[in-house]
This record gives C-alpha cells, structure tokens and sequence, in this order.
C-alpha cells in the first residue's frame, strides 16, 4: 500500500519533480487568492477524488477525538485546537485538578470539564472513553473519531517513554524491552496505578478492561496512525471540512536516538502481549482500506505551504528551542522529544498570520494551557490594530 509523506513535515530534501509540483500548485494558489483570504478549488488539488458538492455546504464542528497513547494524537489534537480557533468554537478544557487531561486514568465524567468550557464543540484532551458520559454532555449529531497505530511500535514508545513513570517497566533491569517481553508477568502488575501503559494501552484508552477483549467500540471514524494522512482524507470527506482545516506538522516525536528497532521476533512478542490492542489494531486497519476504496484509493490531496514566509520550522531537540513555548515536554532523560525552532531568517510580519502559523508547531501542554490565559479569551478574528476579548467561555475565537 502506498503511503504518502506528511503535510508540512520535511525531514529530508525534496526531490526536484516535487519541487516542481509546488512551484505549479503554488501558482495556481495565487490566481486563487481573493479578498485577503486563501479560497481553494477542490478541482485544482483533484486526483481521483469525489468533488465536494458546489453551493452552500455546512462543516461539522460537534467532534469528540478520543486523544490515545502514542498515536500521532498530539498532532490530530493540535488540528482540532486550529480548527476550533478559525470558527469560533468551544473546547472543553479540564478542570485545573486534572492538569491538562481529563484526570486520565479515571474514566471521564462531565465534572471533570472546565464550567467555562460548556457546552463545548470539540473534546480532544486525553481521557478514558466514557461514551454515555460524552453523549450527556454533547449534542446528538456529535462525530466521535479517534486513531490507532500498530501495537509493536505504540509499545516500545510507551515503554520508552513511560520507563521513569511505570512500575510495571521500573523494574526491568537495565530498562531492557527483552527482558520484560520474555517474561512479562515477572513485572507486570495489573491492579499498579500505572499499569494501562503496560498492556493494552489502547483498549483502556477506549474504556476497557486492558486485561479482557474489548467489549463494543463504536466511532464513525478509527484513524490510523501510520496512514495518517490517508485518515485525514476520509476525516474531511466525514466532517465537510476544506484542505486548509487539515493542514499539519508532526508533533511530539522522539528522536530516532530514542527509538528501538523492532526484529519480527520481538514485535510477535509486544502483539502477543498486547493481542486485545492487536486485534483491535487489525480490525480497524481493514475497515480504514475499505472506506478509502469506496472513497478511490488515488485520493490524495496537498495543501501549499503559507506560513513562516514559505520556509520549514526547523526540527530541533528541546534543548536547543530557545522559544519556550514551542519546548516540548521531556518525559525522561533517555528520551528526547524534539520539537520545532522558527528559521531563524524571518520575521514575525512576514508570517500569514503570524499566531495561526505559530500554532501549527505549538505542542499540547503549551497549548491547553494558553487557553487558560487571563484575558485571553476572544472571540471573531482581531485585525492588524485591535483584539475583541471576553472573559466568559476559554478556547473560544482566538484564545491563546
């Protein structure tokens, strides 16, 4: 199956012919370009796709995205924040007990939602699923969404990445992921208050028992995380969303330093172990191809690149992001979790628009909390000489 690079994500050089296409798409974007906005034609990005139907058309904007554990969700999460910005909607935001989740790892109840945040459009910290609870809270047309990636890889992240936190990896000499996949009932301890980033960490996420198959799980769509924009595809057929609401950078990565490279051997072992996760993984992989076929497989589509005067963030270790504000979180001292610093060559006045650009790079912690922000709260989009601000509803137009 063919897999297709991210938006906006540039690791490695591009290659001249697609070097060329942007200088064709970029092109024609200008022509495009009316009344001090960007206005996309769906034929000019067509490659086998439906087209959206011409005339007035309504977006969804009631979404529920269950954010899962090490799945790209900071980066799906950080999208569903953009977007909830540029049409002045509510995001639900924890409480200040429960830091910037939903007093994860309890299960999800409405108290745990922000009273400025309701009723909110859009859920998208992390949270143990609690549908009854969601559907009390939001309204009946709510679109329930949420991603999976493949368990050998999800597992040596999380075991990676919650190595100082876990007790079930604590003990593991030498923080060896051998050691504890050859035995892992030596060192797993189910009832530990840790213990869901052990095992089937998906399958808690979802509001199950992560020692016992998976009960009922119903979402109109399962992402994926390794065809993350192929997902993104079939979230913006589902939502009647434009290309410029999918655009995005990849967020909360480690560096490659950081990572295990996986042998068959041991990936069967992390997929016996977590075989509830596996067999959910595998379910809604298939499902995920059989909704792009009916879709058209050919259906791919790109969003020019507008920010930060056409040139990349630059992929950068935390230590080195001088802005702390785009310094991500660093879990432990034998992971680094890079993130983006601005090119040094440009200025803010050069951005289009410079906060919208910035918040494309911001990562999660940083961005919760610059909704909480005292007078931060505006609402419609501020011109070039003044800001409408009111103090009643965080996350609402332009917070942060």
């Amino acid at each position: 199956m063919t897999t297709f690079p991210p938006f906006l994500y540039l690791l490695k050089m591009w290659q001249k012919k697609i070097f060329l296409f942007f200088v064709i798409i970029s092109t024609v974007s200008l022509l495009l370009h009316h009344g001090g906005h960007w206005s996309w034609s769906i034929k000019s990005f067509h490659f086998g796709c439906p087209s959206v139907p011409r005339g007035p058309r309504v977006k969804h904007t009631d979404v529920v995205f269950l954010k899962t554990h090490k799945t790209a969700s900071s980066t799906m999460q950080n999208l569903l924040f953009r977007f909830a910005e540029r049409h002045n909607l509510t995001v639900a935001l924890p409480v200040p007990a429960c830091g910037h989740q939903f007093c994860y790892p309890r299960t999800f109840t409405s108290h745990f939602v922000h009273p400025h945040t309701l009723p909110p459009n859009i859920v998208t910290n992390h949270m143990r699923f609690n549908k009854a609870e969601l559907q009390r809270l939001m309204p009946n047309n709510t679109t329930y969404i949420t991603i999976m990636r493949e368990p050998s890889s999800m597992f040596e992240s999380l075991f990676v990445y919650y190595s100082q936190y876990c007790q079930s990896f604590k003990r593991v000499t030498n923080a060896s992921l051998e050691a504890f996949l050859d035995n892992p009932w030596h060192y797993y301890r189910a009832e530990e208050k840790d213990s869901m980033y052990a095992r089937n960490t998906l399958t808690f996420d979802l509001g199950g028992d992560k020692d016992r198959p998976a009960t009922d799980i119903t979402f109109s769509l399962v992402m994926i995380s390794e065809y993350f924009d192929e997902s993104l595809i079939l979230l913006r057929h589902l939502l009647n969303w434009d290309l410029e609401d999918i655009v995005y950078f990849k967020l909360n990565m480690r560096t490659e330093s950081s990572k295990q490279s996986l042998n068959p051997e041991l990936s069967a072992k992390i997929r016996a172990w977590n075989s509830v996760d596996a067999h959910l993984f595998d379910y809604f992989n298939a499902s995920l191809w059989r909704q792009l076929s009916a879709l058209g497989l050919d259906c791919v589509e790109k969003l020019m690149r507008t920010c930060f005067a056409g040139q990349t963030p630059l992929l950068r270790s935390a230590a080195q992001i001088k802005n702390k504000d785009l310094r991500p979180w660093q879990p432990n001292g034998k992971v680094d979790i890079v993130g983006y610093e601005l090119p040094s060559n440009i200025s803010v006045g050069s951005w289009s628009p410079p906060e919208v650009c910035l918040k494309l790079i911001m990562p999660e912690v940083q961005y919760t909390k610059s909704c909480y922000a005292p007078n931060r709260y505006t609402i419609g989009r501020p011109t070039n000489t003044e800001r409408i601000y009111r103090t009643i509803r965080p996350c609402v137009g332009q917070c942060g």
